[in-house]
Parts: structure tokens; sequence; C-alpha cells
């Protein structure tokens, strides 16, 4: 439904976009992920006609959007800041963009009952939005941007002003929301565990360009450079060299190895084939810990070993590593990696 081809922008003497491909599939929610400055924003910004490409194109449906202005698109857009009416009550926020449209009243407000029950704020139509929570508030943002059946929903850090539990809750059902009602969406986040929650697809940003555009679950398994694995949060990197002195073979060709943390076992005692460390760091994180283990090529890595298994341990006892050969990814680059213990 939408394509992006060789997308590319720049503000005074930076370049901010350097040639940005993406396709987005009918009722399919992408997400670009990426640290401030990596050109997200700037890239839904495009999509939704507020900013224009120096070069390149986007289409929807097959039709160029390059003379189609912002009004016309008929794309949704839900922000951070919820940009709700205060004067205006929950189902008049709602309707507000049918009204707009000259829909008929009765139409109105049967289709505003039907995206609040969607957005599970049924009985909640005469309500204030001036009291209600953050997390009511982004629902009923939700429910008129849905409400005039957007074809594309545009998602700027929709969730960025709420607490982390509030974040969390919300995520997956908004991702519900959008499948029961077969929504398009693209949504940008700095956050990962909010990609992965709401995402069929994850295109990871830097410096203006696609990392990596992969599945969830297909991005954290086989993340394909070093940034897309720090970023990640995937810090197992090492060279070749070092992964031979711990015996395990890589390609020739290889430059960077993921020791992914979910192929690490952590034992208090020594196993066959088990790798000898340190335990420099342990830190508790409910039902696992973040472990820091100094093996004695002088390797850090980090691993998320079960809390109930290893309370007893402490920083500076001996400890033995297991690397499943399966959880050992060869990365396209090494460009600037660095293996410590963050």
């Amino acid at each position: 439904m939408l394509v992006l081809q060789g997308l590319t922008k720049t503000f005074g003497q930076q370049t901010v976009l350097h040639g940005v491909d993406l396709t987005v599939q009918p009722g399919e929610i992408m997400c670009l992920l990426g640290a401030s400055g990596s050109g997200k924003t700037t890239v839904l910004r495009m999509i939704a006609g507020l900013e224009a490409p120096d070069s390149g194109g986007i289409s929807w449906a097959g039709q160029s959007l390059a003379a189609v202005p912002a009004h016309e698109r008929g794309f949704g857009l839900v922000f951070q800041d919820f940009a709700l009416f205060p004067h205006l009550n929950v189902t008049d926020n709602v309707q507000f963009g049918l009204r707009m449209a000259h829909i008929p009243r009765h139409e109105r407000l049967r289709r505003a009952a039907e995206v609040l029950e969607l957005v599970g704020l049924s009985g909640f139509d005469t309500r204030d939005v001036t009291g209600l929570s953050g997390g009511e508030k982004q629902r009923v943002a939700l429910a008129r941007t849905l409400a005039p059946r957007p074809p594309l929903i545009l998602f700027d850090e929709p969730l960025g002003s709420l607490d982390a539990a509030l974040r969390e809750r919300l995520v997956g059902d908004l991702r519900a929301i959008l499948k029961r009602d077969g929504t398009t969406a693209v949504y940008v986040t700095h956050d990962q565990a909010e990609a992965f929650a709401v995402a069929d697809r994850i295109a990871v940003m830097h410096s203006g360009r696609i990392e990596q555009i992969d599945t969830p679950l297909g991005l954290y398994h086989h993340p394909r450079t070093a940034f897309t694995a720090q970023f990640l949060g995937l810090h197992n990197l090492i060279t070749p060299e070092q992964a031979r002195l711990i015996g395990i073979s890589v390609e020739a060709r290889t430059q960077t190895v993921l020791l992914h943390p979910d192929g690490l076992t952590l034992t208090p005692t020594a196993v066959p084939g088990a790798l000898p460390g340190v335990l420099t760091t342990l830190t508790f994180k409910g039902d696992r810990c973040r472990a820091a283990v100094v093996l004695d090529a002088q390797i850090t890595l980090i691993l998320y070993p079960r809390s109930r298994d290893f309370g007893a341990l402490q920083p500076g006892d001996s400890v033995w590593l297991t690397v499943e050969s399966a959880w050992v990814v060869a990365l396209e680059d090494g460009s600037s990696f660095r293996n410590d213990s963050r």
C-alpha cells in the first residue's frame, strides 16, 4: 500500500535522510525504531505531507503523493501530546473529524460509540476529557483518529509522555485495537520494547538510513550489523580472533561475532565444555538477573540468568559459561562496536 523510494532530505548543511526505501503492506504495523536524530520522525512527516523530500518519492496504493497536500491524503495522526479539545467531552472529541466531513449526526454518534467500545472506553461518552488519566486520554485520541476510518494511521511516539507501567499496558492494547480494525499503520518510537510489542515489522534507523528491516523476533535473534545488535541491547560483540580464543570457529570473512545472551548458560560449578570466568556484576531484575562475566581471555559477556537459581552468587565468584553454537551470530560489519560490561 505504502512505498517509499530513495527519500533524501537535507536541513541546512545536515543531511538527515540518505535514500530511504520502505514498503508497508495492507494491514501491517510498521515501526520505525531509532534514537533521536536517526531520521524516523522526518520520514513520518514526509508520509503525512508535512515535509517534502529533496529527492525520491512516496506512493499510496500505486499513486504518487508528490502533489497531494497533507489535508487531502486522509491519513490519521496520533501524537505524544494527545491534542484533545479540552472544552469538548469524550464523544464530541471522537466525532470531531466526522463533523468536519459533514457526516450526519446519527451516523457520527453511532461511529463514536463503536470506536469507544473498540478502545475500551464504553460509557465514557459524556466524560470531561480534562478529568481523564493519561492512558484514557491516549485512548480517546486513538478513537478520534480511528473514527473517520483513515486508510493509514501515523503514530509519532504516542506513548512517550506516559509512565513506564502504563506504557507497557497500553502498547499491547494498541496493537490488538489496530489488528481488530485491520488498520495499516506506521509507528515511530525510540523504545525497543514498545516496537517489539506493537509491530509486525521493524525498520531500525541510524544516521538517516535503514540498518535493517525484520520481524521483532527475527530482528532480536538475527541482527545483521553491530549497530543494530547494540541498539537492541545485545552487547556481546567480539572479534573473530577473540572467538577463536574461546574455542568458537567463524568464517574467514566474518568481521564481528555476536554471542547472543539467549545462548549463554551460567553455572556456579564446572561442566564439560564450559568456559571458566569470574562474575563481575550481578543486578537483580525481578525474575532474572543481569550478570556480567569476564572470561580468561579478558572478554566480558552479559547474560540474564534466572534470579531464583543464582541469588547466592556474588561478584568475584568463579563461574562457568556454556555457549550454544546456534546462538553465535556472524554480523555483516564491525563498525564502531565495543565489548564492555554496560
